[in-house]
């Protein structure tokens, strides 16, 4: 192979890195503003989340604890759980909290078309905006699990913004005990972290913010919706 061949080869193989770097950067620069798993680590801010509600129970419980300390979360509905129980998602709602769309039946949305997407997430919005009054912007896929192209290009038509969360998991959804929970974040937790719990069927995430609010604000945090923590 005479050396022209070999610098018009390299030169083809250097051509084909490039274009192909630029197109995953551009990937990553395009869903930059639709994928959040964290805030500014520049501040002492985080957010409170909340899944798979409303419960008739759990949900008032914790809206009484964000009361007490003044603090906002946000909460990411379950569309079937609206309907069967709306009175905790309105309270929540008036009382200044956060409503986010997190499907209709909590399916693995990775195992669905994008019609079937699409359908999920809409039929969740419908029933936020007839309790609330309020088009959510903000979507959890469930068990944060999703194909990353689709997901993107569905939420840029629908209007929304992919809210996962910081690795901190406390697993409040097998109901550990509060402590176990309250010291997971309370010790790991970081500047503009989005902190993952649940208001159903966990009725010891409950007793573990009564830990975690006070202690993280001595600590100079102060709680944040997602939108909030996003902007900044």
């Amino acid at each position: 192979m005479t050396s022209k061949v070999k610098r018009f080869l390299f030169s083809i193989i250097a051509l084909f890195m490039i274009v192909y770097s630029y197109k995953e950067v551009s990937s990553l620069v395009q869903n930059n503003d639709i994928f959040f798993r964290n805030g500014s680590r520049e501040e002492k801010l985080i957010a409170l989340t909340f899944d798979d509600g409303p419960h008739p129970k759990e949900t008032h419980e914790i809206l009484d604890v964000l009361d007490k300390y003044n603090v906002k979360g946000t909460f990411f509905v379950v569309g079937k759980h609206a309907n069967w129980y709306s009175k905790p998602l309105i309270r929540a709602s008036k009382e200044g909290h956060e409503i986010g769309n997190h499907t209709f039946s909590h399916p693995d949305i990775s195992n669905l078309s994008s019609y079937d997407i699409k359908k999920e997430i809409h039929d969740c919005e419908d029933i936020l905006v007839k309790l609330t009054g309020k088009k959510p912007t903000l979507f959890r896929p469930p068990y944060g699990s999703y194909s990353e192209d689709e997901l993107s290009k569905i939420a840029r038509e629908s209007g929304y913004k992919i809210i996962l969360w910081t690795t901190i998991d406390a697993k409040d959804w097998k109901n550990p005990p509060s402590a176990q929970i309250s010291n997971i974040i309370v010790n790991k937790v970081q500047n503009g972290d989005i902190i993952l719990l649940h208001d159903y069927g966990t009725e010891n995430t409950v007793k573990a913010l009564d830990v975690i609010i006070p202690t993280m604000i001595k600590k100079g945090y102060r709680f944040v919706t997602v939108s909030e923590l996003i902007s900044k």
